[in-house]
């Protein structure tokens, strides 16, 4: 079997990049990421904790709009008592369902990722007009309600088409997070130029972890340390990127929101949290990314 390639970056050993520093001399970027996900009822994709059930499945589309009415909203209260900023990778229809959540992010001034319009659709469903036309509309659309346009992109389900970064680029993106192949962002090429990969992570992430693999939420919480704790160690070499991703129906259930709360309080507590940890957003890591001289940052 012929091995086909992507074209979109080449192969670069992390052991071989040149060393940096995050600003103010630090060596792990930390970012929480909160996905904000809106969903068609009776029709469409959808997360399941349990068994599918014929449409409209009141019981599943419930499950997941309770992240929404009520999850969201102790996750932050639990932000706000940790003082944590967080980006929200953010379904433009929900700018439309529900104001009161785009009212706090900007009372925030949380960062926001385009997220789609719904997660019940795929782009890798749809042909190049209509995909560009959906980026198109939800990046209008966050624009619009939000007051500022998101410039990173984490598609729905994380699923592309063979063209998803050209359209990025040429919607006005600067990164992409549908990549999960680093633990540093790369440059990716496009047919209308580079395009950064920010890493997003697909393992310290609710979703996969609690629904997936139907892990506990103990699971999860020691996940989040053994992660920081063996990234912090790594970066002591290499400057680095530990993400945390979460869903408002996930993450939101009060039983998993308390392994959460102890999950970061290990992360913030941990002796070298100061002197080591940039606490940031996707967007902020990007722009000094993008700033750094040629040849430091893999294809630049």
């Amino acid at each position: 079997m012929k091995i086909r390639s992507h074209d979109r970056y080449d192969y670069s050993p992390i052991v071989e990049r040149p060393p940096f520093h995050w600003p103010g001399g630090k060596s792990l970027a930390f970012y929480v990421a909160l996905n904000v996900e809106d969903f068609s009822f009776g029709e469409g994709l959808g997360h399941t904790p349990t068994a599918l059930g014929p449409q409209p499945d009141p019981r599943n589309y419930a499950w997941r709009d309770y992240g929404l009415r009520v999850g969201i909203w102790r996750i932050f209260d639990l932000m706000e008592k940790l003082k944590l900023p967080m980006c929200h990778l953010l379904n433009a229809s929900v700018c439309e369902r529900c104001p009161q959540i785009i009212a706090k992010i900007r009372q925030r001034g949380d960062e926001i990722i385009g997220h789609g319009y719904t997660n019940s659709e795929r782009q890798s469903d749809m042909d190049e007009p209509t995909e560009a036309a959906m980026i198109r509309d939800a990046t209008s659309t966050l624009n619009r309600h939000v007051g500022r346009r998101p410039l990173g992109w984490m598609g729905p389900w994380i699923a592309e088409t063979m063209t998803t970064p050209d359209l990025l680029k040429e919607a006005g993106y600067d990164f992409v997070m549908d990549w999960p192949a680093d633990d540093q962002p790369f440059w990716m090429k496009t047919r209308s130029g580079p395009l950064l990969s920010v890493p997003y992570p697909i393992e310290i992430n609710d979703s996969p972890t609690m629904l997936s693999r139907a892990q506990p939420a103990t699971d999860f919480r020691q996940m989040i340390v053994d992660q920081f704790e063996t990234m912090l160690e790594q970066s002591k070499e290499q400057s680095l990127v530990f993400g945390i991703s979460m869903h408002t129906f996930v993450a939101g259930q009060p039983f998993r929101l308390r392994q959460l709360a102890q999950a970061l309080d290990c992360v913030l507590t941990h002796k070298s949290f100061e002197q080591s940890v940039w606490v940031t957003s996707p967007g902020e890591i990007a722009k000094y990314s993008a700033s750094l001289p040629p040849g430091i940052v893999p294809g630049s």
